[in-house]
């Protein structure tokens, strides 16, 4: 079995000119997936820790048009930390990979865009459950 993709930035083009900034995504062009839900994170305080779970079935690219952020990235078993900090940068998140957002910036705007539409059913919420759901689908 190969090992699954923890993360993968992901570097937009910076598209302006002397009238300012301009940064285009678009689904299965610049990211991975067709976008069929759009959300932010604003107003977070740093000490604030956001996420704190998997998904099932949801694959996300984050990225901070204002501001930063830190995430934490793990399978349960390698573990990363990416800052974001450029409009133009972002981190691919595959299905079924644990994530927290944290240390947040005051201006900070964390856009999330992901390939599926909310379902509260396909998330993992308890770290202990996720850790024995991937030692089970590595023992495969």
């Amino acid at each position: 079995m190969a090992a699954k993709e923890l993360f993968r930035m992901i570097n937009f083009k910076d598209l302006g000119d002397e009238r300012g900034k301009l940064v285009v995504i678009e689904g299965n062009h610049d990211i991975p997936f067709e976008i069929a839900r759009v959300f932010y994170i604003y107003g977070s305080d740093s000490d604030i820790i956001r996420g704190k779970h998997a998904n099932r079935n949801s694959e996300f690219v984050l990225v901070n048009v204002a501001g930063k952020s830190k995430v934490m990235i793990t399978d349960g078993y390698d573990k990363k930390i990416v800052e974001l900090s450029k409009p133009m940068e972002a981190v691919y998140i595959p299905k079924m990979i644990w994530k927290e957002m944290y240390d947040f910036s005051e201006d900070s705007v964390l856009l999330v865009l992901s390939n599926t539409h909310y379902d509260g059913k396909e998330y993992i919420r308890d770290f202990e459950e996720y850790r024995k759901i991937m030692t089970e689908n590595k023992n495969e």
